[in-house]
């Protein structure tokens, strides 16, 4: 169930928020916009963790190339301090053209996707 205050459904009802498919709310933190809001919830969490020498740094939006015309975008590429990397994908609805981009993706890299 979700849980709207007034404001967010004032702005609702005068056509100034709108719902996604998914719907995951479009969310700004730091000049970046993140398709949800635990999508930028975890960019915070990187960058306590990369404040805090957990990890050496990371990467937004990174494109991977699967195929002529075929592209697929992660949420985040991090790097451990251990120089291994993970590429991160920030999930709520797992859709079919996902699901196939994924199994291109690890079979072409030899790498899986985190899902968060």
């Amino acid at each position: 169930m979700e849980h709207w205050s007034v404001d967010d459904y004032k702005k609702f009802k005068d056509g100034k928020i709108k719902k996604t498919k998914y719907r995951a709310n479009k969310t700004s933190v730091d000049g970046h916009t993140f398709d949800s809001q635990k999508e930028a919830d975890y960019y915070c969490e990187l960058k306590m963790r990369l404040q805090a020498k957990e990890i050496n740094g990371f990467c937004l939006q990174p494109t991977f190339m699967l195929a002529p015309g075929l592209k697929y975008k992660a949420d985040f590429v991090v790097f451990n301090t251990d120089n291994s990397y993970e590429v991160i994908d920030v999930k709520g609805v797992k859709t079919k053209e996902y699901i196939a981009k994924k199994k291109v993706f690890e079979d072409k890299y030899n790498m899986k996707i985190k899902e968060i």
